[in-house]
């Protein structure tokens, strides 16, 4: 179905490709020393988005992107939108039969059509003009707003290969923005090892003690206000970027809850990276997996969630091989990229105790979840059944949650229990016995008796 959206997008982008296609033609006839309209390929002025309303009008205009940005994004889309545009500059050696390109492009055994690259951009913008070359190597610059918001990259060389040689990448966000007008949120892959956290619940779902919200509330308050402190109060000279924080407590206390809880309150995404299964038993993984994610999360306000941290930021024991050494290595990694972080990242751990007390100093706050206590359990109770099932006259949550100290997580699964065995009956009647014999399920998984 075509949408508005869509609709903008292909008037825009087809715009945008015309006019590809005559700097594409004047730099080919300016090679050849044939005649040509015009004498440099800069004087092809870009066409007007100032009153458009598509998605890539809108990528232009919030970046301030002049010439050279929107021909390198163009150029990076064509590929994926009229790869066929660039098959010209593809050619075949009459002697070797084999494939070849011209403008510095590359033919890959995934994609048989052009595929641009670094190279390709300084020889239609540049030719052998030196000094416009070495003014567009700036783009390609880590301090550019195309590094910094990973929107445009060259993909990495082997060997002794000039960067420049790398493929011109689009990322995926970019390319949904200025084609179908819907970004997709990444997904799990070996690609990005992290998770989108979401609930349906509501904050007012969270039971925790008062202590626990109140260090949860300067969490809240630092999302809310950090860019103007470090902007505007010019702390970003006294103060490290980012904000810290540790949750510790058993498990199903409510902290994976609680991180998914705050991104959904304040609107930022949060992405759960579960380190044990992340960590790498092969060298230089670790850091690329979780490279990857951090790339992504730069630009974009993320929250990033790192459970079982016990995996990388346990104690530390001496070095005694280069498997320590590495493993070492892997910390000072993670540790680097988390202080250079500028959004919240929470670290959650079942044991304090299990984190190297070198590691807590780097925290701005370290909160404890705690099994609740009597009182708290039972409005988790009260919270857990469904309005479409009754209790049992002999159902005595206030006996229950004084009687059994469960987690949260504990304790819905024992109403999940209990639920079922009402489905069952086929009735929605909640029966104590049901509900008791959930929660010696609960126990036995733990180790413990009733």
């Amino acid at each position: 179905m075509v949408t508005e959206k869509i609709q903008a997008n292909a008037i825009d982008i087809g715009e945008e490709l015309n006019w590809l296609r005559q700097i594409l033609k004047t730099r080919s006839a300016l090679n050849a020393g044939e005649n040509a309209v015009y004498t440099d390929v800069f004087d092809i002025t870009p066409p007007d988005l100032s009153q458009c309303s598509s998605g890539y009008a809108q990528l232009v205009g919030e970046n301030n992107f002049g010439f050279v940005e929107r021909f390198i994004i163009i150029l990076a889309a064509v590929p994926y939108i009229k790869p066929e545009l660039l098959d010209v500059f593809i050619q075949k050696n009459k002697v070797t039969n084999q494939l070849y390109t011209e403008f510095g492009g590359k033919v890959s055994d995934q994609h048989s059509g052009f595929l641009p690259t670094g190279e390709t951009v300084m020889f239609i913008l540049a030719a052998n003009d030196l000094a416009r070359r070495f003014a567009l190597l700036k783009p390609f610059e880590g301090d550019h707003v195309f590094a910094k918001k990973q929107l445009i990259w060259l993909s990495e060389v082997s060997g002794n290969s000039s960067f420049l040689n790398g493929q011109v990448c689009l990322s995926p966000e970019i390319l949904d923005m200025i084609t179908t007008g819907e970004v997709k949120k990444p997904t799990f892959s070996s690609v990005f090892p992290a998770r989108l956290l979401e609930t349906k619940m509501e904050w007012d779902d969270l039971i925790l003690e008062q202590s626990t919200q109140n260090q949860l509330k300067e969490i809240e308050i630092w999302l809310k206000h950090h860019e103007c402190l470090m902007v505007e109060w010019k702390m970003h000279k006294k103060l490290k970027p980012g904000y810290k924080a540790l949750f510790h407590g058993p498990p199903g206390t409510g902290k994976s809850l609680t991180a998914s809880l705050i991104g959904k309150k304040l609107g930022h995404d949060v992405y759960r990276i579960d380190l044990s299964q992340t960590v790498s038993k092969f060298i230089g993984e670790t850091e690329k997996n979780l490279a990857k994610v951090f790339d992504k999360a730069d630009s974009k306000n993320w929250i990033l969630f790192f459970d079982e941290a016990d995996a990388l930021f346990g104690t530390r024991t001496a070095t005694k091989d280069a498997h320590d050494r590495y493993a070492n290595q892997q910390v000072s990694y993670l540790l680097q990229r988390i202080e250079e972080y500028n959004g919240l990242v929470i670290l959650a751990s079942n044991l304090k105790s299990n984190i190297d007390d070198a590691f807590l100093r780097r925290f701005q706050t370290v909160i404890r979840f705690p099994i609740p206590s009597a009182k708290e359990r039972y409005r988790l109770w009260q919270k857990a059944f469904s309005d479409a099932c009754e209790l049992g006259k002999n159902v005595d949550l206030y006996q229950i949650a004084n009687d059994y100290e469960l987690a949260g997580g504990s304790i819905i699964n024992a109403v999940q229990y209990a639920s079922l065995m009402a489905l069952d009956r086929a009735g929605t009647k909640i029966l104590m016995a049901d509900v008791v014999q959930g929660v010696k399920r609960e126990y036995h998984k733990n180790g413990r008796t009733v």
